[in-house]
């Protein structure tokens, strides 16, 4: 039951029609009704002629005459059909989508170009009928003149049109049935009726209302009879030809084809950019490759002017240039063109009829074609969407990286920053990485360059893991490149990234990699890295305040432990020590001091030799031998006839000896610590390894003399008797007994006299080793 309600509606609502109906369209001084319609296949645009034989049957011939002569009469200027359906009820015809003239010239919304542009089309098109046709529109003005997609004016009304081969031609009997058709018909028809159409030119009656569109377009509407012959907003050029054609004598008007023909001169009024070029268009791909360069300049230039039609480029030029493009070998010109129109297009349409060809023309290796697409792709980029550009788009992009010719290289890489937001976060770090790693290590130093921009554009595209190391070497490498350019490039990449990298990468990598910069043998390498330099360091200066003091733990009592840090001075702060060994209190040190590694005592501090030790027993060395200097005797201290041991101090405490400790030698210790004895000599037996004092830059004669006695012996030169260096080494040992370091308890309390006989033997041991010493000058003979 279902399907038979279904089929008895389907059939109450009229034929079958694959069109839908839309929103009805206003027209004036017709017997159609207008709507527009889409095909329910496509969704295609359409609009829909309908007549109703029920409420205008009287009008019913001339809706089937126009319904005839549409489908019969095929030319480019007449309304093209797509389908018609006629009952007795009614007639449908679906048409390309249109619009009637009367909408855009009752506004004047149209310029003068584009007005002379739409009479050109009409009057071929009258030409057409009238000569080729052998045929009599006579229903020629505004109200049949329509507007198609690409605002191409395409003539319809052809309710009258009739053959003069026809003997029952509809326009003699029916011409008078045509809504207001009394205003628009020439003198002769008024007077005489349609009748008058045989005894006169074909073209005498459309050449009438020719000249009447031509009042209309350029006034904005026709008033009546009185506005006809009169030349007011009507370009000068075209006066005299448009009063030809409203000539009240239907053999003195001039035809539809001479006032074409009149118009297309040159210099006439039909002679402009925009006519020569649609007549163009059509016959793009069967020019040569000069006329077709001369062709799309041309083209170009009426493109840049405000005075074409839109429409027209966007629906007729853009196809045709795209078929150029792709199948004519029309070049990358053609499509530099289509991208600068394309602009204007919406996206339903940029989508049906542009983004199939941009993804088909990737694939092609032509390299200017390449480039032509890498150069308009931010004029295409916002009507692709990122699904096409992630899976049509970049992996076909991508083979310019590796391609042999550096402009495509280097253009590939400035296309970067365009597709960059159109592409997944795996594919930026992953794929696009790995080529700009190639193209940062380029043979050429503009790609490098560009490179190097082309990271700092993208630097916050990139993923937070892997952004700062990728940066920090490409940028790196970037400030190390020979060509000067690529080094400006890069401070300004560190420059506009700066807040990217963590502050400790600043302080530590970024800085350092800047400072070689601010020596540049460029100037304005040197200008620039101060300006980077400033911007990170006044980062890192505002990081800074934010640290605390000291992350060293808090300061405990003072037997806590044995270091505290020493606050430095005013004035002087690098001058004061970090780290002291001792505590605020002396007191603290307690037990004895650890034996040195070969079991020998510390040497302790120097006392008087009359204050016996502690345990009863000596510490003085036995011997003091020094045998690379002669001995120096030492001068008796008033300590040494003191009677009391002292009390050590502070203040007395003698820190010097332990920088000989640096020197590793036992022998510093005792040349400070012992005191020689009067007539004894150095032993060779005794004899310990020559320690060399540091005497802080002092000339070191000792070393000097050796020397210079090395060399003479080595000359073996015989010195003059007497100057013979007496050697220490061949004294008896008993002549100078060493110095006994004991000293015996009941030495407190030694006599005056014991220690006037000991000055005694100091003085001649002096005396002596002056006489043996005496002879240190030869060795300047």
């Amino acid at each position: 039951m279902d399907f038979l309600k279904s089929a008895v509606a389907s059939i109450a609502k009229g034929p079958a029609f694959p069109y839908s109906f839309g929103d009805r369209v206003d027209i004036d001084q017709s017997i159609w009704t207008l709507h527009n319609g889409t095909r329910r296949e496509d969704n295609s645009k359409c609009s829909i002629f309908s007549f109703d034989v029920n409420a205008n049957r009287s009008r019913l011939p001339l809706a089937r005459n126009a319904l005839r002569k549409l489908k019969t009469l095929r030319h480019p200027g007449v309304v093209r059909v797509l389908d018609t359906v006629e009952t007795d009820q009614l007639i449908y015809i679906a048409t390309e989508r249109v619009t009637p003239l009367g909408w855009s010239t009752k506004r004047k919304s149209l310029s003068e170009e584009s007005l002379k542009w739409g009479l050109h089309n009409i009057a071929k098109t009258l030409k057409f009928v009238n000569d080729e046709a052998a045929s009599v529109h006579g229903n020629v003005r505004a109200a049949s003149v329509f507007t198609s997609e690409s605002g191409e004016w395409k003539l319809a009304g052809l309710e009258i049109l009739s053959s003069m081969k026809e003997d029952d031609a509809i326009i003699f009997t029916q011409g008078s049935l045509v809504p207001d058709i009394g205003r628009y018909t020439p003198p002769e028809i008024a007077k005489s009726g349609w009748d008058a159409v045989r005894s006169n030119p074909i073209h005498a009656v459309d050449s009438y209302g020719y000249g009447i569109l031509v009042t209309e377009v350029f006034n904005g509407g026709f008033s009546g009879s009185d506005q006809i012959g009169s030349t007011k907003n009507i370009p000068l050029t075209m006066q005299t030809s448009y009063k030809r054609l409203t000539h009240a004598v239907p053999k003195m008007r001039l035809s539809i084809g001479h006032f074409l023909d009149q118009g297309s001169r040159s210099g006439g009024f039909f002679d402009t950019p925009l006519i020569q070029l649609t007549d163009g268009i059509d016959n793009l791909g069967l020019k040569s490759e000069s006329e077709r360069e001369s062709f799309l300049n041309e083209l170009e230039a009426v493109a840049e002017s405000d005075d074409f039609p839109e429409d027209f480029f966007r629906v007729k030029v853009v196809p045709e240039l795209l078929k150029s493009v792709e199948f004519g070998g029309g070049g990358p010109k053609p499509f530099a063109l289509v991208m600068r129109i394309a602009t204007k297009m919406s996206d339903d349409e940029y989508d049906s009829q542009i983004t199939p060809v941009i993804i088909r023309l990737f694939t092609s290796p032509d390299r200017a074609l390449r480039v032509c697409l890498l150069d308009n792709l931010p004029l295409m980029i916002d009507h692709l969407s990122q699904k096409i550009v992630s899976d049509k788009i970049f992996p076909q992009m991508v083979t310019g990286f590796g391609d042999l010719a550096p402009l495509v290289r280097e253009q590939t890489v400035k296309a970067v920053l365009v597709v960059v937001p159109k592409l997944s976060d795996r594919v930026v770090n992953g794929e696009l990485l790995r080529h700009l790693a190639k193209t940062a290590n380029d043979e050429q130093p503009g790609i490098r360059t560009n490179t190097t921009i082309c990271l700092g554009k993208i630097a916050r595209n990139l993923s937070a893991s892997s952004r700062v190391k990728v940066l920090t070497a490409a940028f790196s490498r970037a400030l190390r490149d020979p060509f000067v350019h690529g080094r400006n490039a890069a401070l300004m990449a560190l420059a506009a990234t700066a807040d990217i990298y963590p502050e400790d990468d600043c302080a530590m990598k970024m800085l350092p990699a800047i400072c070689p910069c601010l020596v540049d043998k460029e100037k304005m390498i040197r200008d620039q890295a101060n300006k980077t330099m400033n911007i990170y360091l006044e980062r890192i200066r505002k990081y800074a305040t934010t640290l605390p003091d000291t992350i060293l733990p808090p300061p405990q009592s003072q037997s806590a432990g044995p270091t505290r840090m020493s606050s430095p001075q005013p004035g002087n702060q690098w001058m004061g020590w970090a780290i002291s060994s001792f505590t605020n209190k002396l007191g603290t040190a307690s037990g004895d001091i650890v034996p040195n590694s070969d079991g020998t005592q510390p040497t302790p501090m120097e006392r008087p030799s009359s204050t016996p030790p502690a345990n009863g027993t000596s510490t003085r060395p036995q011997s003091h031998t020094v045998p690379s200097a002669p001995a120096v005797p030492r001068a008796p201290s008033n300590l040494r006839n003191s009677t009391s041991t002292p009390t050590p101090d502070v203040e007395d405490e003698d820190f010097g000896d332990g920088w000989g400790d640096m020197d590793d030698n036992e022998g510093v210790a005792d040349a400070w610590g012992a005191e020689p004895t009067p007539g004894a000599a150095p032993s060779s037996q005794a004899a310990k390894p020559t320690t060399h004092y540091d005497d802080g830059g002092e000339p070191d004669f000792e070393g000097w003399l050796n020397a210079q006695a090395a060399a003479k012996q080595k000359n073996n030169k015989a010195l003059p008797k007497g100057l013979t260096k007496k050697s220490p080494a061949a004294k008896p040992a008993a002549s100078k007994p060493p110095v006994s370091t004991k000293v015996a308890s009941a030495g407190v309390g030694t006599n005056k006299a014991a220690m006037a006989k000991k000055t005694e033997t100091v003085k001649k041991q002096q005396q002596e080793e002056a006489e043996e010493d005496d002879d240190w000058g030869d060795a300047w003979g």
